[in-house]
């Protein structure tokens, strides 16, 4: 397929980007009547954000690490009521079986 058959290529404008790392990435954006590339840009390589002024490039965003839910529960209770809770939870259980708590 030429041309011909699918139509002229668009207009393009390779647009640099610089990332913390100082990677340099160059997407390719189509120009039309109102182009304005973005801001930022996602570095490929390390996936910190690229700004368009290689001196000055964008911070690396902070991540918070994944908490699992017994961190989450940490948080709302102190070790006395956790425990006090536990106790509960385990004479109820007790309580359940029959057995003597």
């Amino acid at each position: 397929m030429g041309e011909s058959e699918r139509g002229d290529i668009a207009p393009r404008a390779r647009i640099s980007y610089w990332c913390a790392h100082g990677h340099e990435t160059q997407p390719a954006f189509a120009v039309g009547a109102d182009f304005e590339p973005p801001s930022t840009w996602d570095c490929p390589r390390c996936g910190y954000p690229a700004g368009l002024d290689p001196l000055a490039p964008p911070p690396p965003v902070h991540n918070e690490p994944y908490k699992t839910h017994l961190a989450y529960v940490k948080e709302r209770r102190s070790d006395e009521e956790g425990k006090a809770l536990l106790d509960e939870a385990l004479a109820v259980l007790r309580r359940r079986r029959g057995e003597v708590a």
